[in-house]
């Protein structure tokens, strides 16, 4: 029987990272620099160097490709670099400036200097058309058709290339955007348009609004790529299934994304938490933190008792977006981040990024900035012959001489101290973002062992759990890859929200029952249409609570036959606990009624998963994988040692080290500090565990 594969693409801003699993059960990872021009051009790249791996020309690599699953940054990169589609928004009179005046909360209230982010959507391109809906979905004033054509025939004039539709309460009722959407498809031909009732249909017009716009705006962007991305497939010879990562830990098809762009963008990081519990529950660790540090950027999320952490909103860009999304912290912090002195005299690190181009100074590819990856290199932590396998050979001096010139002859010290400080600097930063996932969020990260993942992570694993006092830390064979990884051990995903305000205690049960079986009626077809059967479809089911007269609410998640049952009085429970640990109190026993704002539903779809290849088991012994010693930075100590270096592929389950050491792989290397012993478990991860006594 022919070979096929699986294959895992995360497109990053510096690497493209590919994790392949063939039908044989052999696990092979790729890694080549990403093309921001055009990512899909990564891409393919990607899948030839799999074919020149495998010895096969393209075309036969390709047609032995049974599913591609892809997570892509380019609806972030739009976002964040305001690249995206010239939008319109049609809106209720008298509300088109929601966007600029979001919920009115001064985001810094003491800071004088303070300005407001600017709308995606241009004032002037912000039109009303005359119609009301009350708050129930009534109608208080006819849709004005002849106002919906006068602001197209307006977005037709200044050329807009995405339309949002957003009116007040039609959440309730959808009747006039959807009345105006049909003018507008009439009228704009070819716009991308997204109408709020359909991508977000809940209460609270700010939310809606923001996030109905970021969908249009990113629209044409994601759309345009996907385009170029299934034509090149095909071109390669590809027919097998292509899904896409959507910011909440699922995956859905293509068309699906297209039509919904605002659900990708978080796709880059969003398999790394699942990933993370695949290596860490071998362990018996059912929760864990998972970081990620790549070129670009450092990504650092949350498993508690096997669930990945997801909450109901968030932002990028200081722009509010209400869907559904892995509850990840994202910061400018990888190994492309540039070092630059600050007008304070400060060492900064990022969040400028050198990227794939010109990439660091040590690429020899044209950057002339120090960068993080430079600094390892001058810390002896990268061998300059071996990195990428031999493929890319690092030049020690160019990192020592952007070093000198922005960092160290500023700061009037040597190049090694500036290295050095460099390094502290960047995961002082990498550290800070960890507690915005832990600290903020009422947990203790001493609580928890941390997976390092991302090319440059291994390299300050240690020193960042001494940050943040950290015991355990797990760095897995494929850490390099790991969210292309763990898009192979991704199920297929959709949620769906409905608004039903009223106090939990009086709402008729028969409505939230009829709310979720339409829900999960949808979620049913969705994934029918994607090919999965009714016995691999399941459906988990939530509310948002809060307290009477509160303004924030808490998602609770709760059993179905609680509310077929009609027993709403236990979600209480549940709702009192995570108000407790999320704001440190809760009102139980003042007997506070609570009230309903939305219902969720979650439609799963199961996929079959890669059973991750074994290690041989050996004895503590590690000398076998021993290649030899070398000059590096021991930061327990504070100075450079001459520290032994093992090869990564040769070591074997059971094998044990101490440290300081370094473990090179062909695309990562993992620095042991000397606080810390390593052993490997079954499935090549290094399992490092504090060995002076507990945290410094």
């Amino acid at each position: 029987m022919e070979e096929r594969w699986n294959i895992g693409i995360d497109v990053g801003g510096t690497f493209t990272d590919l994790c392949v699993c063939a039908s044989t059960g052999a696990v092979s990872t790729f890694k080549v620099l990403s093309t921001p021009s055009d990512p899909s051009i990564g891409v393919v790249n990607g899948l030839q160097a799999i074919a020149t791996a495998n010895r096969l020309p393209l075309r036969d690599l390709a047609g032995r490709i049974a599913t591609i699953v892809h997570g892509t940054t380019v609806t972030t990169n739009a976002t964040l670099t305001r690249r995206g589609a010239r939008t319109a928004l049609l809106t209720t009179p008298g509300v088109r400036d929601a966007l600029e005046m979001r919920r009115g909360i001064r985001e810094a209230q003491y800071d004088n200097h303070f300005h407001n982010v600017e709308p995606l959507v241009p004032r002037y391109l912000r039109l009303p058309a005359r119609g009301r809906l009350d708050g129930q979905g009534a109608e208080i004033t006819p849709l004005s058709i002849d106002d919906v054509r006068a602001a197209c025939a307006t977005f037709r004039r200044e050329e807009v290339q995405a339309v949002a539709v957003c009116f007040m309460n039609a959440f309730a009722n959808p009747a006039h955007e959807q009345a105006a959407a049909a003018v507008v498809r009439a009228e704009l031909p070819g716009v991308f348009l997204s109408v709020s009732s359909d991508v977000l249909p809940t209460i609270r017009f700010y939310n809606r609004v923001s996030t109905t716009a970021l969908d249009a705006y990113t629209g044409p962007v994601l759309d345009s790529y996907i385009a170029k991305l299934t034509s090149r497939l095909t071109e390669t010879g590809f027919s097998g299934v292509l899904l896409i990562m959507q910011s909440s830990g699922g995956v859905a098809a293509p068309e699906l994304t297209r039509k919904r762009p605002a659900m990708t963008l978080l796709s880059g990081p969003a398999a790394g938490p699942r990933a993370g519990l695949a290596f860490s529950e071998p362990l018996g660790m059912k929760s864990c933190l998972v970081v990620d540090m790549g070129g670009t950027s450092f990504d650092a999320s949350l498993v508690k008792d096997g669930d990945v952490e997801l909450k109901p909103e968030g932002e990028i860009a200081r722009l509010r977006i209400a869907l559904p999304m892995l509850d990840i912290v994202t910061i400018g912090a990888g190994g492309g981040s540039i070092g630059r002195i600050d007008a304070g005299g400060l060492l900064r690190m990022g969040p400028q990024s050198a990227g794939a181009v010109p990439g660091p100074a040590c690429y020899g590819r044209g950057g002339e900035l120090p960068t993080c990856t430079d600094a390892n290199v001058v810390l002896g932590y990268l061998d300059p012959v071996s990195f990428a396998g031999g493929a890319l050979p690092l030049q020690v001096d160019r990192a020592r001489e952007t070093i000198e010139a922005h960092v160290a002859r500023p700061l009037g010290i040597d190049v090694d101290a500036a290295a050095v400080g460099m390094y502290r600097v960047i995961n002082a930063n990498m550290a800070h973002g960890v507690r915005e996932i832990t600290v903020k969020r009422g947990l203790d990260a001493r609580e928890f062992p941390m997976v390092v993942a991302g090319g440059a992570a291994g390299l300050h694993a240690c020193a960042l759990a001494d940050e943040l006092e950290l015991r355990t830390v797990l760095a897995p064979a494929f850490a390099s890859v790991l969210c292309a990884t763990g898009m192979l051990m991704t199920d297929l995903q959709h949620d769906f929200v409905r608004s039903l305000v009223g106090p939990l205690a009086t709402i008729d049960p028969l409505r939230i029952r009829t709310l979720i079986a339409n829900m999960i009626a949808e979620g049913e077809e969705q994934l029918a249409r994607e090919g999965l059967a009714p016995a691999d479809m399941r459906h988990e089911i939530a509310l948002d609570l809060r307290y009477l007269k509160q303004y924030h609410e808490v998602t609770v998640r709760v059993p179905r036959a609680a509310i077929d049952q009609g027993a709403l009085a236990d979600v209480a429970i549940p709702f009192h606990a995570e108000h407790d640990r999320l704001y440190g109190y809760n009102l139980a026993e003042q007997g506070t009624g609570l009230e309903l704002i939305n219902v969720r539903v979650r439609s799963i779809g199961r996929v079959d998963r890669p059973v991750l290849p074994r290690l041989a088991r050996d004895g503590p012994d590690a000398r076998h994988a021993l290649t030899g010693e070398r000059r590096a930075w021991v930061p327990d100590t504070a100075r450079f040692a001459s520290v032994p270096v093992y090869d990564g592929h040769k070591l074997r389950a059971g094998n044990t080290l101490a440290g300081p050491a370094l473990v090179e792989r062909t695309d990562t290397t993992l620095l042991v500090s000397a606080a810390f012993s390593a052993r490997v478990d079954d499935l090549g991860t290094c399992v490092l565990e504090r060995t002076n006594g507990g945290a410094r």
